[in-house]
């Protein structure tokens, strides 16, 4: 009988009810995230497991998925054999994890939300349809390739992945999308209100400007031509009275960018209610300093040749606020202009009151 080469969590696990030890897993086995939980939380150490080595540089964790260029899998058996493969494996086990995390913020409802994954020239993990993201397996996740046929897994993919593909052929950069219902963000999306800039640091540096992109029939390709279109410059999109749904170089950075999305609109929404509605922003100088900052991390931003006066104009922001930077004595934002109708219509109402005084 074939020795077992891949070890999940749910091995470990069972080896351990079965009386075994860390010292019978074969050397040379493959442990995905999950096992090694398992090992940790068990107090165990594997005895083959060579000492890591010492870096001279502390490093990042880095989650991208690298495929070689040119080398997808063609065949019927090449394509299993690679969907089965460990590495992929760990990834199926990563968008299940994201799944629960989604689930358990909120952030999904019955079996909305969907997560995707760029493994090849033209191949994409999906998630599958018609499944709570909080109670996915491994099992069943989907290979499709980026016309959105399905070329591997037992269970139908996800409708609305094309979205997803039509992000990844536009943005070359989206290695991975997060679709969900954050119900902040999502407020935001039905009351098509596109969130304001400058302020709050993390969010410009994590997010950009978030996009907005008009409501489509979801799961249709109208509504990945809009989207596409939009997620071109903008690494967040709101679609209006749908949800939210997020890019990045991989599946962790893209569900961060959900997490961001949702905490920003949430801050924003609660600012609003407080000081009469008077929200603080930062300099345009300083935001020029922070989109600077994108670049280092390898983030484009489709502002970083504006002028200073445009990266904070939040002038169609209106849930009731006006933008102002600190120390201006809560003066309205420059771009705030007044409607002159309804300054000519206060103009007689005043003067009728003071002419009845009289």
């Amino acid at each position: 009988m074939k020795k077992k080469t891949v070890f999940t969590g749910a091995d470990i696990e069972a080896m351990f009810k079965a009386g075994k030890s860390a010292a019978d897993i074969p050397a040379g086995a493959v442990l995905t995230p999950s096992a090694k939980e398992a090992l940790r939380d068990a107090g165990a150490v594997r005895p083959s497991a060579a000492a890591p080595a010492v870096s001279s540089e502390p490093i990042l964790p880095d989650y991208e998925y690298h495929w070689t260029p040119g080398k997808d899998p063609k065949t019927p058996a090449e394509i299993e054999a690679f969907f089965h493969s460990p590495a992929i494996v760990q990834l199926k086990e990563r968008m299940v994890d994201i799944g629960k995390r989604m689930w358990a913020r909120e952030y999904t409802d019955g079996n909305g939300g969907n997560l995707t994954i760029r493994v090849g020239d033209n191949l994409v993990l999906c998630t599958p349809t018609l499944v709570s993201k909080g109670f996915m397996t491994v099992e069943q996740m989907c290979l499709v390739d980026l016309d959105g046929k399905q070329l591997a897994g037992k269970f139908k993919r996800t409708s609305e992945c094309m979205t997803h593909l039509a992000i990844m052929k536009r943005q070359p950069k989206a290695k991975a999308c997060c679709h969900a219902h954050p119900p902040h963000g999502t407020a935001f999306a039905v009351a098509g209100v596109q969130p304001p800039t400058c302020m709050i640091p993390e969010a410009e540096v994590f997010l950009g400007q978030i996009g907005l992109a008009e409501y489509q029939t979801p799961g249709t390709p109208a509504n990945a031509e809009v989207v596409g279109n939009a997620a071109v410059d903008h690494m967040a999109v709101l679609m209006v009275n749908h949800g939210v749904i997020t890019w990045g170089k991989d599946i962790e950075d893209s569900y961060w960018k959900m997490e961001n999305v949702e905490a920003y609109c949430k801050t924003v929404w609660v600012a609003s209610q407080l000081n009469g509605g008077n929200l603080l922003t930062i300099t345009g100088g300083q935001a020029k300093e922070l989109i600077a900052l994108r670049k280092t991390l390898g983030m484009d931003d489709k502002r970083a040749n504006w002028k200073e006066c445009q990266l904070c104009d939040n002038a169609d922001f209106h849930p009731g606020t006006v933008c102002r930077v600190p120390g201006d004595a809560g003066a309205p934002a420059p771009s705030a202009k007044l409607d002159p109708e309804a300054e000519k219509l206060v103009q007689q109402l005043t003067d009728q009151i003071l002419a009845s005084m009289k």
